[in-house]
């Protein structure tokens, strides 16, 4: 059985690759180009890339990369630049990870195949009471109006909850919530809650991007983790040492 990951090439999703890749995985990344990736992981014999663009895959298409999978893991994102931003598809995460959906669905998987997306702390989970300030409320009003990733982020999450929900037959669920994105080299200690302990405003924490790919690698190579984190919206931070505070 393989893994498919989406969004492969990003920052996130070349240490999801990696950690994946050392756990022994078999795994089909879709990736624009390849040469964003590292030369051993393209060269790795457990990896086999899928050169396109998500969002202009057919749901056949995407039936076929997924016949053999027993999860999918998205590291999508927005790339950083005004078209990237503010230009089409504005709902990239969303649309790809609905795509995603109903091949699975298609596919009628003999056991549910695990779904991970990345997604945010400035994104609430409202299955749950995550109570925010009335400042952070408006922060956030203001960037659904003035950046659409973000509204593709909270669409994304919702879909899940709301349309695949708690018992779907063929898909189980999680969403992996980051805090501030930040680049080191080795996977360090880290925590993990059901909701945010902190503003994501007005006070973030912080989140290697190794750890990002290190946990969701995790979720779906670990049954136990899987069983306690499924359906839900672990938040992530770095665990910071007592000597630091």
């Amino acid at each position: 059985m393989s893994v498919l990951v989406v969004g492969a090439s990003g920052a996130t999703g070349a240490h999801l690759l990696a950690q994946l890749l050392d756990r022994g995985e078999h795994v089909k990344a879709v990736i624009r180009t390849t040469g964003r990736l590292p030369q051993d992981i393209r060269d790795h014999t457990n990896l086999s890339l899928i050169v396109g663009n998500i969002s202009e895959m057919s749901i056949k298409e995407l039936q076929n990369h997924l016949i053999d999978c027993h999860a999918v893991l998205s590291c999508l994102g927005h790339t950083l630049s005004f078209k990237g931003i503010y230009g089409q598809p504005r709902r990239l995460v969303t649309e790809s990870v609905r795509h995603l959906c109903q091949a699975i669905e298609a596919n009628n998987p003999a056991q549910p195949i695990k779904l991970v997306l990345m997604n945010t702390t400035g994104n609430r989970n409202r299955d749950l009471v995550e109570p925010i300030s009335f400042a952070q409320h408006l922060v956030i009003g203001l960037l659904r109006l003035l950046l659409p990733p973000h509204v593709d982020n909270e669409q994304a999450a919702d879909f899940l909850r709301t349309e695949i929900g708690q018992n779907h037959k063929c898909i189980e669920w999680a969403a992996v919530r980051p805090d501030g994105l930040i680049d080191l080299d080795d996977v360090s200690d880290y925590e993990l809650h059901p909701s945010p302990t902190r503003s994501a405003i007005f006070d973030a924490g912080q989140t290697s991007r190794i750890n990002v790919g290190c946990f969701m690698a995790e979720l779906v190579t670990d049954d136990s983790l899987w069983e306690q984190w499924k359906g839900q919206m672990p938040v992530i931070y770095n665990k910071v040492a007592e000597n630091s505070i």
